[in-house]
């Protein structure tokens, strides 16, 4: 199999194993804007894509799906408790987004990352030509660039991290956090999604490891510079606009409407089931609300969708059981026989049901505590071309750096979100289209297509410099 000019690294495969009607097994496209993004690039370039198949204890050849080289990276049913549950999700994963649940530090855990890390580095050294580029994503792989720095000194090394960067007095918690900073700074490029994530970055590889640090540039002590910035990511917008104008969709959304009563005002939350998007506050403040009768279930309903995650971690099990609880006791306190006050979805939705309920909601409430961007927030942005609708957008989302119409709230202040509910329901349609028209033009322009465009422009330009270092970086 020829070696391939650019190689992506990530935790998932681009695709998912299905089943068809007929029992056969094939492979298809995750919905995924990372996939859409890259899908014409790679295939222009012959690329190559290294990634888990989701399957434990399965091992696969390598193999091509919809013109994109797939490199599966097998897992065990301990790697995937240890690696994945454990370390990324039950360590990284609460670290990086503020401790709002304690992070648990296991050496075993430590191990495991370690080990799976190095596989997924030589699946990449392996299948890069000479002198080609390796992009790297997300905190489930940080070790990886400097692993693959390490197989292969030849090729040019991206690394995108989508979620939060702690903050110095939180990540100097972790035991290892130097090794996971060493890992990161094999990459000749550090995305981040917002500027303070870059700057949280570049002051642990200061006080941590003693490297000079200017602006975004990193000198390593071999010489090499490494760069940290921050690249926002965002949706493909295109399926969603599409899906927003099709008639179905559009009666589906009265349906939706009808299926509620009819209600004057719908809001909406989307979310994975996760204590960092900030569920339990937005019941809590809609609760309330009803409870002091600033809005009732005629007037007002509320979808929640809570996508399954994670579910053998107990934090996401304890979750589950508050939220649903919380639910119970709003809706026995305030239905009718006509209305339902909080219409909770414990599932997941195909692209085209999520997109009806986004024209079907009056207002979207995202109140992550945490949340390295928030692409729902983009999602519901995208479909209103009616340039109606009102977003309810946390000041700790990297969403709330480019979405500045958007009315903005603190989660944990209670009253504030409930105030910005109210704000919301009562906004004049001619406020609300002044805010919509420019969340669409900052969400159209700045699309997928423009972040990748502009994380792969760094890149070219940091292998630029590597051939010709006498050139200004």
């Amino acid at each position: 199999m020829a070696a391939a000019e650019f190689v992506v690294v990530a935790n998932r495969l681009p695709v998912d194993r299905v089943e068809t009607a007929d029992g056969e097994e094939i492979w298809r496209t995750s919905p995924g804007g990372l996939v859409a993004a890259l899908e014409p690039m790679m295939r222009s370039v012959d690329g190559a894509w290294v990634g888990w198949a989701g399957m434990p204890d399965v091992e696969l050849a390598p193999f091509d799906a919809d013109g994109i080289r797939l490199i599966p990276v097998a897992l065990s049913e301990a790697d995937i408790q240890e690696y994945y549950e454990g370390f990324s999700n039950d360590t990284i994963w609460p670290l990086y987004h503020d401790v709002i649940a304690p992070p648990q530090y296991h050496r075993e855990w430590w191990e495991a990352y370690v080990s799976v890390n190095l596989r997924f580095a030589e699946a990449a050294s392996a299948a890069v030509a000479k002198g080609g580029t390796v992009w790297v994503h997300d905190y489930q792989l940080q070790l990886v660039p400097e692993m693959v720095r390490n197989l292969r000194p030849d090729v040019t090394i991206g690394y995108f991290h989508h979620i939060p960067f702690p903050a110095h007095g939180l990540y100097a918690q972790l035991p290892w956090r130097d090794q996971v900073l060493r890992g990161l700074l094999g990459a000749d490029v550090i995305g981040f999604q917002r500027s303070q994530d870059a700057a949280n970055f570049l002051a642990a590889v200061k006080r941590r490891l003693g490297f000079e640090t200017k602006a975004s540039a990193i000198t390593l002590p071999d010489g090499r510079r490494s760069h940290a910035r921050a690249y926002p990511i965002s949706i493909d917008t295109t399926p969603y606009r599409e899906l927003a104008q099709r008639a179905d969709i559009r009666a589906r959304a009265v349906e939706i409407r009808e299926g509620l009563g009819n209600p004057k005002h719908i809001l909406l939350g989307v979310d994975r089931l996760d204590y960092t998007k900030g569920i339990r506050h937005r019941i809590k403040a809609y609760g309330e609300l009803l409870d002091q009768g600033r809005i009732s279930v005629e007037d007002v309903a509320f979808i929640q969708v809570a996508s399954p995650s994670r579910e053998r971690v107990d934090a996401y099990v304890h979750l589950r059981d508050e939220v649903e609880l919380a639910i119970g006791r709003i809706n026995g306190d305030h239905d009718t026989l006509g209305h339902t006050a909080i219409r909770y979805l414990h599932q997941g939705f195909p692209r085209e049901e999520m997109v009806a309920m986004y024209l079907a909601a009056d207002v979207m409430l995202v109140t992550a505590l945490r949340d390295g961007m928030n692409l729902v927030a983009k999602e519901y942005v995208a479909t209103r071309a009616d340039n109606r609708g009102v977003l309810v957008l946390s000041e700790f989302t990297g969403a709330a750096d480019e979405l500045r119409q958007a009315v903005r709230v603190n989660p944990h202040d209670i009253e504030g979100v409930k105030d910005a509910i109210v704000a919301a329901i009562e906004m004049p349609r001619t406020e609300q289209s002044r805010r919509m028209r420019s969340l669409r033009k900052r969400v159209l322009e700045h699309d997928v297509t423009a972040w990748s465009q502009a994380f792969l422009k760094a890149l070219e330009h940091a292998s630029q410099h590597r051939h010709h270092p006498e050139e200004p970086a």
